[in-house]
């Protein structure tokens, strides 16, 4: 396996490879199953095997897994077992009991705790700058190519007084992303002049109406997009720096939602917000026009098993993926 090099020197940019950390622990309650490794390839390739695939072709040496215990044999033996020749590969579980200091998990509480838990569970294992994917959602190539570029810009040390650390996100265009077969979660970026992130606002709900989407806000409202602004789809590149500002915004939503029963999480959009809003962090926005796809509903899978096909058919893919010849 591949060794990431130490950071621990580096005053400069990035001279370590970056890590990419995949968010694999989610049950796919809306899909029906774990759509982690289900197959969508022409030879049974899941769309992590894409993702892995352009990563390592745009220098990523790391991948690091965030699982559930329950799902570990099948998950090591399934996807882990065909990556570990080819990347250095660790596992992270994200279990609602990893919590900070001086807190319990509520008696009748049986789900984790969001994908900023999620991302915080990493902070052991994951020392360089890092990129964090959705299992179930293909990017593009040049995603992974445009946020190793900007990490490997970034000063990895802490930064001097009154300087800020510089993360980013890869934002895609609303309307393609948006399901043909029900409501999906999406955050909205809204931008400033040098085209870092001002707000990010998680809508839960937007369905494809047409050309456009639509949502009802929290005033009951039905609201309409134009169809392009950016979405966040939770590609998002930190620094090691990161792990103390989510730690932070974690023990605040523990501190009220952690001491009751309940399923209401700390998620990345609504922590990356905070971040951007106290100003302790910038977060650059990478457009990309790359086609990004997903698979929220299972019937979002003949759409992704038939985009994957005109890409093989074109050339992009090898089929098999990992074929060497």
């Amino acid at each position: 396996m591949l060794a990431s090099l130490s950071n621990s020197d580096n005053q400069g940019s990035s001279m370590s490879p970056p890590t990419l950390v995949i968010l694999a622990a989610g049950m796919g309650s809306r899909y029906g199953g774990l759509k982690q490794i289900d197959h969508f390839g022409p030879n049974g390739e899941t769309i992590m095997d894409y993702a892995l695939h352009d990563a390592l072709a745009a220098g990523f040496a790391k991948v690091v897994f965030i699982i559930r215990h329950y799902f570990e044999s099948e998950f090591r033996e399934v996807v882990g077992s065909r990556y570990e020749p080819r990347v250095a590969v660790d596992y992270v579980f994200q279990e609602i009991e990893e919590l900070p200091p001086g807190f319990a998990v509520p008696s009748q509480r049986t789900k984790p705790w969001g994908t900023a838990h999620a991302i915080w569970c990493t902070r052991g294992r994951v020392k360089d700058p890092f990129v964090c994917i959705n299992a179930d959602d293909y990017y593009g190539k040049n995603a992974f190519r445009i946020a190793a570029q900007h990490l490997g810009e970034r000063p990895v040390a802490k930064p001097a007084p009154g300087e800020l650390p510089e993360y980013c996100i890869v934002g895609y265009p609303v309307l393609p992303t948006l399901s043909e077969h029900g409501g999906v979660a999406r955050a909205i970026c809204a931008l400033d002049e040098q085209g870092c992130l001002t707000a990010l606002t998680e809508l839960k709900s937007i369905e494809k109406a047409g050309n456009t989407g639509k949502y009802v806000d929290e005033t009951g409202t039905m609201r309409f997009l134009r169809g392009d602004e950016l979405v966040s789809m939770n590609m998002m590149g930190f620094l090691p720096s990161v792990f103390e500002s989510l730690e932070r915004h974690l023990t605040a939503f523990l501190a009220i939602a952690g001491r009751a029963p309940g399923d209401s999480e700390c998620v990345l959009p609504e922590v990356v917000d905070k971040i951007v809003r106290e100003k302790s962090a910038r977060v650059r926005v990478l457009p990309n026009s790359d086609a990004w796809f997903g698979v929220t509903h299972a019937k979002d899978k003949p759409g992704a098993v038939a985009m994957i096909g005109r890409m093989v058919e074109r050339g992009e893919y090898r089929s098999p993926i990992w074929d060497e010849g």
